[in-house]
């Protein structure tokens, strides 16, 4: 069935790729060379971003997790320009990219947490 695998907690692939993207932007500046600025803001949106996937991951049918998902992909996104560290180009590529990564699974994801959460309004948050 299609439709169980939207409610199950920790099946779907979308908040994986969430958590991925996540992680791959907290753990950046490792490799890659960045100010300050750069540096707190990818691990601040990094931990936001994979946190808020495992939400979705625990708990499929929240609607706003996907919202909130989104918003935060276009906070990293132009982070480089607010922050201002476009001078930082490796780091300045991975907000970018990273940043439209989360809104694009953010917003795919989306659909599938609305239909979980109508599908399985009671049992979406039970365990």
């Amino acid at each position: 069935m299609a439709g169980s695998a939207t409610v199950r907690p920790w099946t779907r692939p979308h908040d994986w790729a969430e958590v991925v993207l996540g992680v791959v932007a907290l753990l950046s500046p490792i490799w890659m060379d960045t100010d300050n600025a750069a540096m707190w803001t990818m691990i601040v949106l990094g931990a936001l971003v994979a946190l808020d996937g495992l939400a979705s991951l625990a708990v499929p049918g929240q609607v706003y997790s996907e919202g909130i998902q989104i918003v935060l992909g276009v906070l990293m996104f132009i982070s480089p320009w607010v922050m201002g560290y476009t001078n930082f180009t490796g780091i300045s590529w991975s907000s970018w990219i990273i940043g439209a990564l989360a809104v694009i699974v953010g917003a795919a994801a989306l659909p599938l947490a609305q239909a979980a959460h109508k599908a399985g309004s009671g049992v979406a948050g039970q365990h």
